[in-house]
């Protein structure tokens, strides 16, 4: 599996734990949980940009946000 994506894969895991814990038994996650997930999110893109550049990056990110969250 390319590293490429290995980070695709990476950004949908971390959209889909920032689902569930915002539908989960909880009717709120907790701020600390939702921020490490945009946190991790953003690390990830940047990881992901010095392969594809921001703009491509950006775009993976949005879109797996919208597909898996949207």
């Amino acid at each position: 599996m390319s590293e490429v994506a290995m980070l695709r894969k990476r950004i949908e895991m971390e959209c889909e734990a920032m689902s569930r814990a915002m539908s989960g038994f909880r009717v709120t996650a907790p701020h600390e949980v939702i921020n490490h997930g945009y946190n991790a999110l953003g690390d990830l893109r940047e990881q992901l940009a010095a392969i594809v550049g921001e703009h491509e990056a950006t775009r993976i990110a949005v879109d797996m946000y919208i597909q898996v969250l949207g």
